[in-house]
């Protein structure tokens, strides 16, 4: 989870069906000091403090080892 901006618009559509009783969230990677918007996850595999210009990469499965790892603007 980033600026929390894609969890919003699906809360929206949500609302076009009708005021759901509850909605529960998970996500993988919560990177908590980037959040626009006062959305929190009810389910976090791991959180994470990174800076805006950072990029998260998540190896998991076909990697050696499964890890998070942020990566500068410069990096690819």
């Amino acid at each position: 989870m980033f600026t929390g901006r894609t969890i919003r618009s699906a809360l929206d559509a949500l609302l076009d069906f009708g005021r759901p009783a509850k909605v529960e969230l998970m996500t993988l990677v919560d990177r908590r000091f980037s959040r626009e918007f006062p959305i929190q996850a009810d389910y976090v595999g791991v959180t994470i403090d990174s800076f805006i210009t950072q990029k998260v990469k998540v190896f998991w499965k076909r990697s050696i080892k499964d890890e998070v790892v942020l990566l500068d603007h410069e990096s690819k």
